[in-house]
């Protein structure tokens, strides 16, 4: 599926650059801009779905939050992704693709060996991928496209911390997160989507955003991840509306502080207290605590009519801002 032309204006040199040549300020005047087309009530991708066949109350409860069909998660062989793929699975998820760097599917072995031994009726694939380099992102969702037949569902969690002063951080910092956290988001969706459209029956794609997309975090200091993680939030908000019309819902998940390896360690503890001290459940979350909104939000019958949310699960921490 060709994409459109990028075009970008500098108001410093007052040049425009394409994908082609260079062309001039003047072209700006006489320029075409895309018209969005959102959806509309007739259209069967994002009209209500009819009841469930279900009669019990235990089924039509099931069905709400059944998970149907094939999903890719990047990030996969991370901490919450895991959990978030295993409550995937538990809601009937057929197939899993998960897309992390090899070093991360090394350290992460022993329990990608027991997600496949609980569900021996799922087939479960990995994928080594760098989710910044934009070539490889491409032949990584044509190999999966082929490999499920179908992308029903992406999450992406696949995303780095950044904590430095902002007077001293590298640009070299800032272009790495940004990169991984918010243009390997997209690079990610872009992909899926384009497989979505071509199947006319639309999916879901969700983001991992945070509540630094949502306040300055205290004390450290992390310019760079906050800015990178608002830049997903509002992402969603962009794709959710650009892409209803296709029937694909685009939402994000802003989780708190977790109890993942990313905040562990005895170096942390002083900023474990402050963060728990700040949050009116006066503790962390579990990895666990984000798997329902993970699965309300991907689930086609409970989250039919949410896209462009962004999710927090904090905590109460967000309560204070």
């Amino acid at each position: 599926m060709p994409l459109q032309e990028f075009k970008m204006v500098s108001a410093d040199n007052n040049q425009s650059f394409t994908n082609g040549p260079q062309d001039n300020r003047a072209e700006l005047a006489t320029r075409q801009i895309p018209i969005m087309t959102l959806s509309s009530a007739n259209n069967p991708l994002t009209a209500p779905l009819a009841p469930p066949s279900g009669r019990s109350a235990t089924e039509l409860a099931a069905a709400r939050f059944a998970i149907k069909g094939n999903a890719i998660i990047t990030g996969g062989a991370g901490g919450l992704a895991l959990h978030a793929g295993r409550a995937l699975l538990e809601h009937g998820l057929s197939s899993l693709l998960l897309l992390d760097l090899a070093s991360t599917f090394a350290s992460s072995k022993e329990s990608l060996s027991e997600l496949r031994h609980d569900f021996p009726q799922s087939t479960i694939y990995e994928m080594v991928l760098d989710v910044t380099d934009a070539s490889a992102v491409k032949v990584a969702f044509e190999e999966a496209a082929s490999m499920l037949g179908q992308i029903d569902i992406l999450c992406c969690f696949a995303g780095i911390v950044g904590c430095d002063h902002a007077i001293s951080a590298s640009s070299e910092l800032w272009r790495k997160v940004i990169d991984v956290n918010l243009t390997g988001s997209f690079l990610c969706a872009q992909a899926a989507a384009q497989y979505m459209i071509a199947s006319e029956k639309g999916g879901s794609i969700l983001f991992t955003s945070s509540i630094s997309a949502h306040h300055v975090n205290f004390p450290q200091p992390q310019a760079v991840y906050n800015v990178s993680k608002a830049g997903v939030s509002h992402l969603t908000r962009n794709l959710a509306t650009e892409w209803a019309v296709h029937g694909i819902r685009v939402n994000c998940l802003s989780p708190g502080y977790m109890d993942t390896v990313l905040n562990a360690g005895e170096n942390l503890k002083a900023m474990r207290d402050v963060w728990a001290s700040r949050c009116p459940y006066g503790r962390m979350g579990d990895p666990e605590e984000v798997t329902g909104a993970v699965v309300l939000l991907c689930s086609e019958r409970g989250g039919r009519y949410m896209t462009g949310c962004d999710l927090i699960v904090d905590g109460g921490a967000m309560a204070f801002c």
